[in-house]
C-alpha cells in the first residue's frame, strides 16, 4: 500500500492508490470519476464515519437523495439490483455505488446497460420478464397519478403489443436475449440507460 499518503490535511478520507488502479479496471470509469464517485459516496455518510468510507455502507433512503435517482421511476429497483447488501436493506457499499455509476456511465457498452436494465425490469427476479414485470413497468413510467394512469384495457393492449413485438420464442415472457435483441433495435436505450433524457 502507498504508506501514509492518505494523510494528507486530513479532511475526510481519501481513496487508497492501489484501490483505484483496481476500480479503473473493474468498472467504465475515469480516475477522475472514481474520486469524485468517492467524495460524493463519503458525503452520503455521517461525518463520524467518513475516514473509513471504504468499508462503509450507505443507506438506501441517503442513496435516493442522489440527483440521478430522484427522478428514476426505478429509483427503488436501481438500489435493489446494485445492492449487495446482506441485511436485504439495499444499502449501498462503495463499491455498489461505483458498479452503478459505471453502468449508467456513457462509457459502459451495450451488452451490459441492457443486462442491467432487464434485472431492474425483472420486478419479481424470477429471470424472464412477464405480464406482471411488464405492467409495473409501465405504471413506473406512466406515473400512479390518476390523470397518467391507463385503464385495464389500454394496459393489456400494451403488454400484448409489447409481448408480440418482443417475445420471440412465444412462450408469453420475454427472456435477457429477446430483451437485448429489443433494445439494440431502439436507439433511445442507450440515452435513458444513462439518465439523460
Amino acid at each position: 500500500t502507498g504508506g501514509g499518503s492518505g494523510a494528507m490535511g486530513g479532511s475526510g478520507s481519501v481513496l487508497p492508490r492501489d484501490a483505484l488502479g483496481e476500480y479503473q479496471e473493474l468498472t467504465f470509469l475515469s480516475k477522475q470519476e472514481i474520486l469524485l464517485a468517492y467524495k460524493r459516496f463519503s458525503e452520503l455518510l455521517p461525518k463520524e464515519e467518513r475516514e473509513n468510507a471504504c468499508s462503509a455502507r450507505v443507506p438506501k433512503s441517503h442513496i435516493l437523495t442522489l440527483p440521478e435517482l430522484r427522478a428514476n421511476p426505478f429509483q427503488h429497483r436501481i438500489c435493489h439490483v446494485f445492492s449487495t447488501s446482506e441485511a436485504g436493506d439495499n444499502s449501498m457499499s462503495f463499491e455498489d455505488f461505483l458498479d452503478m455509476l459505471s453502468v449508467f456511465s456513457d462509457s459502459a457498452t451495450f451488452d451490459i446497460k441492457s443486462r442491467y436494465a432487464f434485472h431492474i425490469f425483472d420486478f419479481d427476479n424470477d429471470g424472464t420478464l412477464d405480464r406482471k414485470d411488464l405492467e409495473q413497468l409501465v405504471n413506473c413510467l406512466t406515473g400512479q397519478g390518476e390523470e397518467s394512469r391507463l385503464s385495464r384495457a389500454e394496459m393489456e393492449q400494451l403488454i400484448q403489443n409489447i409481448l408480440e413485438e418482443s417475445d420471440i420464442d412465444k412462450d408469453g415472457t420475454i427472456n435477457l436475449s429477446e430483451f437485448q435483441h429489443v433494445v439494440s433495435r431502439s436507439p433511445d436505450f442507450a440515452r435513458c440507460g444513462s439518465g439523460q433524457q
